[in-house]
């Protein structure tokens, strides 16, 4: 049986913990490794670990750092399919899913090899007679990451190769569901010359997280996960004076328009809603059939009833299981709470299962129509492969009810009229929006911008923004005095 290492002060060491937690096949629920959770001494190593090489690592020229960031990126396509492969065993997503997971995360490694110019200050001289005003950005020290089991791949390297390459030392705490994909992460970032001690691995659980979430040197973190554990992290975070981003829960609406071409909406419509099965953030959850569109609802059944669900490596298989067999649970509760408050149950999946893997963590897709705004099914975020139809009179209306949601993840409208798309991209009280694209995860040089309940905190991941977070600026305002400008034939300039 595999036992997951702790990585501490440059090395894989094993844990001296008493506490174990079983990693899963979530296609079977046999168990495939088992991961520590971190004693006291363990993460009060990590930290010291981190704080000693900050101090010689923020002294590395920025040129030097995007250089690790480089090389690594260059590793992570070379193993790109091995990486996938791991990911796919530990999670249950298809193969194809599995490699745009480590895909996205390499567009960051890539976003954080340009860091010279992402740390650029500004400059305005003669802000007053003979005086100049800079900036200066600067790293904050030690920062950590908590991140969740549905990318662990792609959001671990939203977190520690940016802040690494700000200048940072990194503790990652990775989700104890799939812990093997970042161990094999970090073996990479060692292989490109990463210096011992700016990045440290801790496991566990909640107990780890608060340890994090309390000790003094441990100056800003990320997390990613559910709507409680966000506002818990966040509270105890900001509680502590540290930077906390917490990007949480979504319910994000597809609105189509009936002048949208009905095909292309069907066809994203399956992807974007059943696709990793249904767990992820970005997940189309509810669509909005404005008008004439209503009449779709038929077509949209028909084309989701064929999405059979299967083993990472079946190439036919549209998405795996769920995590957990208590993530089933919940999704097989909600689906079950939606037949009992009067939504139509178009597709029912709560009985699936694979042959000669019944004891997985299946669940079929899902389809309920006539889904109104006061049902569970549409108030709490499912993260299972169950989309929601619910209707609208008009274009103000399905803006009125999407802005109406806590939650303000993503969004997408389905139209061929630009005018209506402008004034849904304006009008929406969303962070991410897609016209005619369901799923609208923007590129690392842009920031993943969720709104209201969906993130805590003031700078998002990625892009400016994370730079932003994870630095300082400093302001310099200068003044020197000609009268001091040594002169002469024999003149020296005495620097100390």
């Amino acid at each position: 049986m595999k036992t997951v290492p702790l990585f501490i002060d440059g090395q894989f060491v094993p844990s001296r913990s008493e506490q174990f937690i079983d990693v899963t096949n979530p296609a079977d629920n046999s168990v495939i490794a088992k991961v520590p959770c971190a004693t006291q001494g363990e993460m009060e190593a990590a930290v010291e670990s981190a704080k000693q090489a900050f101090l010689e690592w923020k002294e590395t020229p920025v040129s030097q750092r995007a250089r690790v960031m480089l090389r690594y990126q260059q590793l992570l396509k070379d193993h790109h399919d091995e990486i996938a492969t791991i990911l796919a065993g530990e999670t249950g997503k298809t193969f194809e899913d599995a490699k745009g997971d480590v895909w996205r995360g390499i567009e960051v490694v890539e976003h954080a090899a340009n860091i010279a110019s992402l740390m650029m200050g500004e400059t305005v001289e003669n802000v007053a007679r003979g005086i100049d005003c800079y900036s200066l950005t600067q790293p904050l020290g030690v920062c950590a990451g908590i991140t969740p089991f549905n990318f662990p791949a792609m959001i671990p390297l939203w977190m520690f190769p940016l802040a690494i390459a700000c200048g940072n030392t990194f503790i990652l705490k990775p989700s104890e569901q799939d812990p093997l994909t970042p161990t094999r992460l970090v073996e990479l970032f060692v292989e490109a010359g990463a210096p011992k001690g700016v990045l440290q691995v801790i496991h566990g659980g909640k107990d780890q997280v608060d340890f994090l979430l309390d000790h003094p040197s441990v100056k800003a973190l990320s997390f990613v996960g559910s709507v409680p554990v966000g506002q818990y992290i966040y509270r105890r975070g900001t509680e502590n004076m540290k930077r906390v981003q917490a990007f949480a829960g979504a319910k994000n609406h597809m609105v189509v328009m009936p002048d949208a071409n009905k095909q292309q909406v069907i066809n994203n419509i399956v992807g974007a809603s059943v696709g990793a099965a249904g767990q992820r953030c970005m997940a189309i959850s509810v669509v909005v059939l404005v008008g004439e569109a209503q009449q779709w609802a038929a077509d949209i059944q028909q084309e989701l009833a064929k999405v059979r669900p299967g083993l990472w490596n079946d190439p036919d298989a549209a998405y795996g299981p769920l995590i957990s067999p208590k993530a089933r649970e919940r999704v097989l509760a909600l689906i079950q709470a939606g037949k009992d408050e009067g939504a139509t149950c178009l597709l029912d999946g709560s009985g699936f299962t694979l042959k000669g893997f019944e004891t997985g963590n299946w669940v079929g897709p899902t389809l309920f129509g006539d889904v109104t705004a006061d049902m569970r099914i549409y108030k709490e975020e499912i993260f299972g492969p169950v989309l929601c139809l619910t209707n609208a009179d008009s274009l103000d209306d399905a803006i009125a009810l999407v802005n109406a949601n806590p939650y303000g993840n993503g969004t997408s409208i389905f139209t061929a009229c630009g005018a209506a798309a402008r004034k849904y991209q304006h009008e929406i009280e969303v962070g991410q929006v897609g016209i005619n694209v369901p799923i609208p995860v923007p590129l690392p040089f842009f920031s993943f911008t969720g709104w209201k309940g969906s993130f805590y905190g003031d700078q998002h991941a990625y892009g400016k923004q994370a730079v932003r977070f994870y630095t300082e600026t400093k302001t310099v305002t200068a003044r020197w005095f000609n009268e001091d400008i040594p002169s002469g034939p024999n003149m020296t300039i005495h620097l100390k």
